[in-house]
């Protein structure tokens, strides 16, 4: 055992038996590196991530790798999913020294903490047209005998760079003389994404394909805002594909994290929470807006599967599910990319279910250099329900019945298989974005159960992880830990502000609120503009960013935006609006000039564009009337709405105001339908 041993990372705890001297990022390391004046060999990963383990396999896990590394450098593994303060910085330098970035991340520093040499994967020994590990480490060992000052010189010239590059950047912004970011921005996006949009197959680009959320958000918001139809058809027709597709876990409900291929079809099979909460709410809303059975139906398969799945007993989300496990128990140390998830043609004994999920005798992935696929199958939707039922000519209930029976067969079979690794730690960011995605599910489709796995997590992160003003960004097996960064607290406020508008809750405002004023005070940069990532004056970072793209997850710069604006409305506090203002003003740049970049400032930016459209509530939530009021609300696409309770009343009513002018209130739902319009 090495010193991760006493770690709660997950990620970390898979390393702990490796011979490598691993050290946790901390005090520790940076003085015995500062003492025998060795540099530091940073890893970084996270405990889902398929090439992470393959380069434990291969280097971490063998002895003569491992002495190169103890006897050279001081060895430290780091978390990227508990730790992205430190994976954006040197992810920064890897991605500005090399032209790209992935994981695992390796980095060698001085023991000043300043990067010189960066890299991703590397093999055991030269492949892939990649330097072998232990030859790279040896150079860079000898580098460090042979060459130490200009290292050190060129290290801190480098680091130097990013720093000035950063603060240029937002000092370009605020002195920008180009023109400030407008409605013709917006529209701009939304062609560049007409243009990119595979007509075919859905999505966007090329393979491989991913979901990226923040894209259906902004095109849905683009939509309610100009009626460009073709905005909501391209997510609408994006989301059926992948709902057909094999990316979607077409047994038990949820998405893996991305398509190899242009159409949805052979994925990398882990499950990240993330992609879970933001995907629910991009088909609720295409539910909302299409009214079509099947978006509403992968709402309910997706949530369903992170409360029976992915929810902790306490009431938080776990983080993960690897893509890799055992074929069967016998052999439980091979694994093997997607085993729990397909299929030989003999396990299953239902023709119209072999048919409506594309299942064939010898296999369906044709031409796959993964030898695990060989003679399976990935279960697609190859045909729908109908389309069966007319192949076979039988009637349309009786394939229901039966690919339903076979559906829990093969989960039973499925249950006894070893399981992927379940990553078990509660993220606050994340658990925010499920939040959110239980909140307004519950309130769209009148599901008490979802409305409650929202509220057990709100409460369970305030007791637990918010303490004294202080918010911490994880928590696993009874210990919270980590000072929180911006993207915790801007995706906790997030789903605090959809239970406030779901349930008309004041206390789940009041916690936003508590929450956004601590934000303000670590992490505003006051005189430019925008959030940092991290709070000032932690001397374990060499360098202090602002996020701005919106990838995998949305910037947390965008959901701070969006929050601050929503609050400005709900409270009437000026220095929200105004925090929002110099937000905008920090990233007119990066807006003006690539706003396909930032598909979820877009949004928050064209929020901030219209008349403040609000409808208040008063009255018993829970009585009849009320409960058709807000029916009649929330089965709606509003994203320019705000719902707020207003004053006490014997009786349910509604008032709808735009731009600051309120009409009568009334209880009539019917003519509550006709203000929303």
């Amino acid at each position: 055992m090495n010193r991760l041993v006493d770690e709660k990372s997950p990620y970390l705890l898979q390393h702990a038996q490796n011979p490598v001297d691993w050290y946790p990022w901390g005090d520790e390391a940076f003085a015995r590196a500062r003492a025998e004046d060795k540099p530091i060999f940073l890893s970084v990963g996270y405990s889902t991530c398929h090439w992470c383990h393959v380069m434990e396999h291969e280097s971490f896990e063998r002895e003569a790798t491992a002495a190169i590394l103890n006897r050279h450098f001081v060895c430290i593994k780091v978390d990227r999913e508990e730790r992205p303060d430190v994976d954006r910085i040197y992810m920064s330098y890897v991605q500005a020294s090399t032209g790209s970035g992935g994981w695992p991340m390796s980095v060698w520093l001085t023991p000043d903490l300043h990067p010189f040499v960066g890299g991703t994967y590397f093999p055991p020994d030269t492949r892939y047209g990649r330097p072998g590990f232990g030859d790279v480490c040896e150079r860079i060992a000898k580098a460090w005998r042979d060459e130490r000052t200009r290292i050190v010189e060129s290290s801190a010239n480098v680091l130097g760079q990013l720093r000035a590059a950063s603060s240029l950047e937002s000092a370009a912004a605020v002195n920008s003389t180009s023109a400030a970011p407008d409605s013709a921005t917006l529209d701009r996006a939304y062609l560049h994404f007409s243009r990119t949009f595979d007509e075919q197959h859905g999505g966007f680009g090329a393979a491989p394909k991913f979901p990226r959320p923040v894209i259906f958000n902004f095109l849905l918001r683009h939509w309610a805002s100009t009626g460009e139809t073709r905005a909501a058809e391209m997510v609408t027709a994006t989301l059926m594909a992948m709902a057909r597709g094999g990316m979607n876990d077409q047994l038990a409900g949820g998405f893996h994290r991305y398509s190899v291929d242009a159409y949805w079809f052979v994925p990398h099979f882990e499950k990240m929470l993330y992609d879970q909460a933001q995907l629910a709410v991009s088909y609720l809303e295409a539910f909302q807006i299409t009214g079509e059975p099947l978006l509403r139906r992968e709402v309910t398969r997706i949530l369903d599967y992170v409360l029976r799945d992915m929810t902790a007993p306490e009431g938080g989300f776990y983080s993960a599910e690897d893509a890799d496990s055992a074929p069967d128990a016998a052999n439980p140390t091979h694994k093997t990319e997607g085993a729990f998830y397909i299929w030989k043609a003999s396990d299953i004994q239902d023709r119209y279910f072999e048919f409506q999920f594309g299942v064939g005798p010898d296999g369906n992935v044709e031409n796959d250099p993964h030898s695990e696929f060989t003679g399976r199958n990935i279960l697609f939707e190859a045909h729908t329900p109908e389309e069966t039922a007319h192949h076979f000519d039988v009637p349309l209930n009786q394939v229901l019945a039966s690919v339903e029976g076979t559906r829990e067969q093969l989960l039973r079979e499925r249950s006894l298989r070893p399981r992927p690794y379940r990553d078990d730690k509660v993220l606050t960011a994340w658990n925010g974005m499920m939040i959110r995605a239980f909140a307004r599910a519950g309130a769209v489709l009148e599901e008490p159960r979802y409305t409650q796995a929202a509220r057990r997590a709100a409460t369970f992160i305030q007791h637990t992880l918010w303490n004294n003003g202080i918010l911490l960004r994880r928590y696993r097996e009874g210990s919270a830990a980590i000072p929180a960064f911006l993207d915790d607290y801007a995706n906790l406020v997030s789903g605090l502000l959809e239970l406030y508008q779901c349930t008309l809750q004041p206390a789940d405002l009041e916690f936003a609120v508590a929450i956004t004023e601590r934000q303000i005070v670590l992490f505003e940069d006051k005189e430019q503009g925008g959030f940092f990532s991290t709070a000032a004056g932690q001397s374990d970072l060499v360098l202090r960013l602002k996020e701005d793209y919106d990838g995998a997850e949305p910037g947390a710069n965008a959901i701070a935006a969006m929050n601050l604006l929503q609050l400005a409305r709900f409270t009437g506090r000026d220095d929200f609006s105004e925090s929002a203002r110099r937000l905008f003003r920090a990233f007119r740049s990066r807006i003006a000039e690539s706003p396909h970049a930032v598909p979820q400032m877009l949004a928050a930016f064209e929020y901030s564009l219209t008349a403040p459209k609000e409808v208040r509530f008063s009255g018993a939530p829970e009585s009849p009337e009320g409960q058709a009021l807000l029916r009649a609300y929330h089965s709606r696409f509003l994203p320019l709405f705000t719902i707020t309770p207003g004053p006490p009343s014997a009786s349910a009513s509604v008032t709808v105001c735009e731009n600051m002018v309120c009409q009568l209130p009334t209880g009539d739902v019917a003519r509550f339908s006709e203000l929303l319009q």
